[in-house]
């Protein structure tokens, strides 16, 4: 098996460390960006570019702080309660997909309001700007070595040494940077070229995180210090998860369940 030792430091000059992670994120909001500045360029698109960019910013600033919070009340919340101004520590790192995504969700509530758009008019166009990200920060917490999988004698188990055992596992940030980043673009740039029920593209998204991020759950080493939330299996990523797939299921419903769709135009 392959011994993970890839340098988490993508530049180093002087006291200017720049790691690969950060790197991903910035790719993840340039690849949003362009993707939105793209389709707001199509006809009938109602965007201008400007409106992406800012809309890109606001989102940025959600995925930042939404992220950080998500990340200490989800799965350090005793660190919060002992030292609540751990919660600003960003230098030592932690992020939370959930935790951002709620912050995307309030930057989009605030953005909807000012620029008086509805809601998931806005929620439907950024939905397929998003997987890649997802994907980019997937392959950030592997070049990391770490959010490592669980023990796997398979050929492609890797070591890393940041597990301190010496055992192969599953390389699950790779899993999840495929089904969350390419086949989920895939799906999703492909289903919201069309004009699709308001809703529907919003509610797809949900239901294909939701679904994804809790089959690689089965591969990825709980968290260390959670385990098991029950039943030896259920994990707090699936426990996050399960809203977004009942919700995804929800919103499609209803997208689908109206008499005359509210079709967006892309």
């Amino acid at each position: 098996m392959w011994v993970h030792d890839i340098d988490p430091l993508a530049l180093e000059l002087g006291p200017l460390k720049v790691h690969w992670y950060g790197l991903m994120y910035l790719i993840g909001f340039g690849a949003a960006w362009a993707l939105g500045s793209w389709r707001a360029r199509q006809p009938g698109s109602n965007w201008t570019e400007q409106q992406v960019s800012d809309l890109v910013f606001w989102g940025a600033l959600g995925v930042v702080l939404g992220g950080r919070c998500g990340y200490v009340l989800f799965y350090h919340f005793d660190y919060f309660l002992n030292d609540p101004l751990w919660l600003f520590a960003i230098w030592e790192g932690g992020m939370s997909f959930h935790g951002g995504l709620l912050g995307v969700l309030v930057a989009i509530a605030w953005f909807s309001h000012r620029h008086g758009k509805r809601f998931f008019e806005l929620a439907d166009f950024v939905a397929p700007l998003i997987p890649i990200g997802l994907g980019a920060g997937r392959v950030g917490n592997f070049i990391g070595g770490e959010l490592w999988g669980r023990p796997t004698d398979q050929t492609w188990g890797i070591i890393f040494p940041r597990a301190a055992d010496g055992l192969g596992r599953h390389p699950s940030q790779l899993y999840e940077a495929v089904l969350e980043g390419v086949v989920m673009f895939a799906i999703l740039w492909w289903y919201s070229a069309k004009p699709r029920p308001r809703m529907a593209v919003s509610g797809l998204f949900l239901l294909l995180y939701g679904v994804f991020r809790s089959s690689v759950e089965f591969f990825r080493e709980p968290d260390e210090q959670l385990g098991f939330l029950a039943f030896d299996w259920l994990t707090m990523g699936q426990l996050l998860s399960a809203p977004m797939i009942v919700g995804g299921v929800v919103l499609l419903a209803i997208a689908y369940g109206r008499r005359a769709p509210d079709a967006v135009k892309r």
